[in-house]
């Protein structure tokens, strides 16, 4: 292709001409911008697609990665007919089987999910499984779940089909075009470099699959993930195959087959993967594929034959080696970077590139031209990690785990075993000597437990924690308790035009004076929280934000969108300060015993400088927890001082369960369960924290839902027994419709029920009764429109009525 028929600028460059890079440039051309290209390096669906399994199964563990899935099912569906071009579509479903109690409980619990996000799915009997698959030994299997919308594609073919109705649109490829480099200017992109020449362009979407870490290096940013190993075995036609079959999960053997041209494909998630080394993957590994490893594969093969009898005579093949990229956590990275405006995220997608990428390319190019996806996708956002995970040695030590879970029964409590203790905390020394038992978030380890277990085993049913958290929760409840929010982001908006900035992209009553303690959302433009996060009003011009762990880049890079005008600075402070929550009806006596006997002046929601210890602490009278007391900041320096006089003085140290456990008693809502870019502070019940006024980001939207009759839609469930075991997403019946879902669950140790809060898709009266469906056994509940414990608020506040 002649140099000149580059063009000299682009709307959009989609960098990668995989599956994910084709359906990125067929749903931008299909929006209407007609004069977005793609650029690949080789050919079409070389690096990862080409060799894909290419399963589609419709579920996932929320609702709206479920309902991208099915996005793509009838994407896919669809295309022949709009292109003329197959895509090799098969729909002949999937069955999962179980062969221990726990996979059973796994596999209940996920049909339970497909019924609330409206896939088929239902469980048969180990008959049954035997019968949609006859070459199945079934004797071990003792339940299984079939979902009959599931199916695969051809790979090729379907990203033939994208490019044919892109191209059709005015959309252009160029392949054989290399990207050597990316112009960013003021931190915006501005230019792709590549071996024909430079292409002006206003964005780029960078879904170059296994190579996109190092060409988001072009762009000054951070890509975290970094390829395996993964591996599927072929044979030879098998007798007993004809036609096509269903899609076989069985997880308990860490594997998937299906048939593959008369013959079968088995592919496996082992227990632990094999990173590559770096430089293995080279410019020229297009159509390439790694050295069968036989003896890798053969705790996998083992498992194969036990499930397969007939493969014991089976001719193979070969066993296919094939690269894959893995993210730190297992989820794929999509929408706008936190470190460059215009270059947006479309890969690592954990091996269900092609299932996902129909959907995902319809929101990157939603993200791209509209400046956010379709719906929330939040547990994919592109700012989730921590930059101290952009590391090879983190990386290679994290993905071979990260390939493993894919198959792991969904136990809750799983922590992540490699790339640990990459953040500390200032008080991480003294949590340890005190027996925490920590997990990670961003990075950090946060104590989750004090006390045996220190190896729980994990179970669906009541958790070996569950007496330690007891006795945290009774010493907030009836003593005093601390609670370290060390990690949370804290954001210092600085300078004379910081309240009219707040005012601008914060709902809450920004403009309260200095020492007063506000909670506050940012909201986008559709209503939606961006975040919610608790703001402390230090001076006229000056004011600390505290926002989730995980949320200081994507707040920080939100807040600096939207500080153009403004006469204000930003800065990270997260690792400047400590901070240190003294909770409980005995907190104002150990304060007094450290010498801050002036603490209990201090109103509600209102904060002060103080001294405790001898040290100065900012304190601040609010509670996550439902108990008096207050959150002190501190130099981070000075935490183990302080924490060591709270301690002698009587405090008892608590965990994040304790905490999330004494949330959901209380009805305090968090992001990621009842808040997310759907909802609105109307759906969430949290109008009361914002601004009739308005003059804020998505006042307007608010307005709409309120004129259309819109309400709360969260509310408690009290459990009736305490058998019951929630561990969220659940669904919630009445009669013989799905009335809603859980957000949040745990046990009430101050209730002494199990409690969960839930959102519903309809209003229900208070008291209503609820059966919630944990793995399809219906748990009888009862509705509540407010708070399990203390629902007026008078032990929060300091005045016990107990």
């Amino acid at each position: 292709m002649p140099i000149s028929d580059l063009p000299q600028h682009a709307a959009v460059v989609v960098i990668g001409g995989g599956v994910m890079g084709c359906s990125t440039l067929y749903h931008l051309a299909e929006m209407g911008a007609g004069d977005a290209i793609l650029l690949e390096r080789n050919r079409l669906t070389s690096g990862t697609t080409w060799h894909s399994a290419a399963q589609v199964r419709a579920l996932r563990h929320s609702r709206n990665l479920t309902r991208m899935i099915r996005y793509s099912i009838e994407l896919y569906s669809r295309l022949e007919r709009e292109t003329g071009q197959s895509v090799g579509w098969i729909n002949k479903g999937s069955l999962s089987i179980a062969t221990t109690p726990d996979r059973l409980t796994h596999i209940r619990r996920q049909e339970a999910l497909a019924l609330a996000y409206g896939v088929a799915a239902h469980s048969v009997t180990a008959g049954e499984a035997a019968e949609r698959w006859p070459l199945m030994r079934s004797d071990d299997v003792i339940g299984a779940v079939w979902s009959p919308e599931d199916g695969r594609v051809s790979p090729s073919d379907l990203c033939a089909a994208l490019v044919r109705g892109a191209r059709a649109r005015g959309a252009r490829i160029f392949e054989d075009t290399g990207v050597t480099g990316i112009v960013t200017e003021g931190g915006r992109i501005r230019a792709v470099e590549t071996t024909r020449g430079r292409i002006g362009c206003d964005a780029v979407a960078l879904c170059a699959g296994l190579w996109s870490r190092e060409v988001g290096a072009m762009a000054g940013a951070a890509v975290p993930l970094w390829p395996c190993e993964h591996f599927y075995l072929l044979t030879k036609p098998v007798p007993g195959i004809t036609g096509n079959l269903p899609s076989l999960g069985d997880h308990d053997g860490h594997l998937y087959i299906r048939d593959d041209s008369g013959g079968l494909l088995v592919g496996a998630f082992e227990p632990r993967g094999k990173a590559i080394a770096p430089g293995v993957l080279d410019e020229s590994f297009a159509f390439g594929l790694l050295p069968e490893d036989w003896d890798h594969f053969e705790p996998m093969m083992r498992n194969a034959l036990h499930r397969l009898p007939a493969l014991e005579t089976a001719e193979v093949k070969m066993l296919l080696n094939g690269p894959e990229s893995f993210t730190p956590d297992g989820s794929f990275m999509l929408g706008e970077t936190a470190e460059t405006r215009g270059l947006f995220l479309g890969c690592g997608m954990n091996s269900v590139g092609v299932a996902s990428a129909g959907g995902a390319g319809m929101n990157l190019a939603h993200c791209i031209l509209h400046g956010r996806t379709a719906y929330d996708l939040g547990e994919a956002d592109a700012r989730r990690f921590a930059p101290v995970f952009d590391t090879v040695d983190h990386l290679m030590a994290r993905v071979p785990e990260v390939l493993g879970t894919h198959y792991e029964i969904a136990h809750p409590g799983r922590q992540f075993r490699t790339a640990r203790d990459l953040r500390r905390g200032p008080l991480d020394a003294e949590h340890r000597a005190a027996g925490a038992r920590c997990g990670q978030v961003y990075g950090w380890e946060r104590p989750l437990w004090f006390g045996a277990p220190a190896e729980p085993v994990l179970r669906f049913s009541r958790p070996d924690w569950f007496e330690a958290v007891a006795a945290e929760v009774a010493a907030a409840h009836r003593a005093a308790a601390l609670f370290d929010a060390s990690s949370f982001g804290k954001i210092d908006v600085e300078g004379p035009g910081a309240e009219a900035f707040l005012l601008h992209v914060c709902a809450g009553r920004m403009a309260r004076p200095p020492g007063s303690v506000i909670y506050t959302a940012m909201l986008n433009e559709r209503g939606g929280f961006e975040s919610d996060l608790v703001a402390q009003r230090i001076a006229a011009d000056h004011y600390r934000l505290f926002v989730g762990t995980a949320a200081i880049r994507r707040d920080m890079a939100w807040l600096a969108r939207h500080a153009e005008g403004f006469d204000i600075r930003l800065s990270d402070r997260t690792e400047d300060y400590a901070v240190i929550g003294l909770m409980g009806p005995a907190a104002a006596r150990v304060a007094a015993a450290c010498g801050a006997a002036g603490l209990a002046g201090i109103g509600f929601f209102r904060h002060g400088a103080a001294e405790i210890a001898g040290l100065p602490v900012r304190a601040a009278r609010l509670s996550y927890v439902g108990e008096a007391g207050w959150e002190m900041t501190c130099a981070a320096a000075d935490a183990p001082a302080l924490h060591a006089a709270l301690v002698a003085a009587g405090a008892r140290p608590a965990g994040l369960y304790a905490q999330t456990a004494m949330r959901i008693e209380k009805g305090f809502r968090a992001m990621g369960h009842e808040l997310d870019g759907d909802i609105t502070p109307v759906e969430a019940g949290l109008m009361a924290a914002t601004r009739a006024a308005g003059g804020f980001i998505g006042h307007a939207a608010l307005r709409e839902r309120l004129d259309a009759g819109a309400g709360p839609r969260i509310v408690s469930l009290a459990f009736a027994t305490d058998d019951a075991v929630p561990i969220g997403h659940e669904p919630v019946w009445q009669g013989d419709e799905i009335v809603g879902q859980v957000t949040s669950a745990g046990y009430g140790y101050r209730v002494g029920h199990p409690v969960a809060l839930a959102h519903l898709d309809r209003p229900l009266a208070e008291g209503a009764e609820v059966l919630v469906d944990i793995a399809r056994e219906d748990f009888a509940a009862t509705v509540r429109h407010g708070p399990l414990y203390d629902p007026d608020g008078f032990r929060m506040r300091g005045d016990r009525h107990d």
